[in-house]
């Protein structure tokens, strides 16, 4: 399916607005090689704007360097609005021309693009290509996904269902429970620690904590083993000295 087929009237006219808007940008009004005024083309993978007759240069380049589209006649895609929104006329220069002469002339415009963009002649040796740049940002934003709350996908620190059960918690009132006491039967000496009401005291509530007081010191006689084994009667074998 071609994608410009789902571009609407409405959002191709949106397009348009966005890409005039741009144009009349400082940065903007002249053309990025020939600095003729008016630029009314425009570079999608350079994200520059161009005269119709370094557009025609543009083309012969091949599309792997520089796929040109009108910014007046053509159908563009979200992306590709974006994409020159991002860079510009100014940006992409201060990359491709970061070694140009001051006031060189360009009397050959077509052997100065080709220098600029196929050989890179005049570009930076340190900074990376604008469109490099933005094709790394926007890749990063798809790998993290639509947010949710306006926090990233990946950033999440649980997951809806964990989050669902965490919020609904955070509305249930505090309240304090006290730890039951470590038993040990072995001991003459059980220290119970003192109990912590968080509401006043009341014959139901000291009730309770009476009950629970009264399960850890006692045991269930239902539960205890009354059998009563006899003594072995080995264990009872006195050894006789034989000397």
């Amino acid at each position: 399916m071609n994608e410009k087929a789902s571009v609407s009237t409405e959002l191709n006219a949106k397009h348009a607005k966005i890409l005039e808007g741009l144009l009349r940008l400082p940065e903007n009004r002249q053309c990025a090689d020939c600095l003729s005024k008016a630029p009314r083309w425009a570079s999608i993978n350079l994200g520059i704007f161009i005269c119709m007759q370094c557009s025609g240069i543009h083309r012969s380049l091949g599309v792997h360097i520089s796929k040109v589209r009108s910014t007046t006649l053509d159908t563009w895609l979200p992306e590709q609005v974006v994409f020159v929104q991002m860079i510009g006329n100014e940006k992409s220069n201060n990359y491709w021309e970061a070694d140009l002469p001051p006031n060189f002339e360009r009397t050959s415009i077509d052997n100065f693009i080709h220098a600029k963009y196929v050989d890179k002649k005049w570009a930076s040796k340190t900074a990376i290509p604008p469109s490099e740049v933005v094709n790394a940002e926007r890749r990063c934003e798809k790998s993290v996904g639509p947010t949710i709350s306006g926090i990233p996908k990946k950033a999440r620190k649980y997951s809806l269902g964990d989050e669902a059960f965490t919020n609904h918690m955070s509305q249930v009132p505090p309240t304090t429970r006290t730890r039951g006491a470590s038993l040990d039967l072995m001991s003459d000496d059980i220290t119970i620690p003192p109990v912590i009401a968080s509401e006043p005291a009341t014959s139901s509530k000291i009730a309770e904590v009476a009950q629970d007081l009264f399960s850890l010191l006692y045991v269930s006689e239902s539960t205890q083993d009354r059998t009563v084994v006899p003594p072995s009667r080995w264990a009872t074998f006195e050894c006789k000295n034989t000397l």
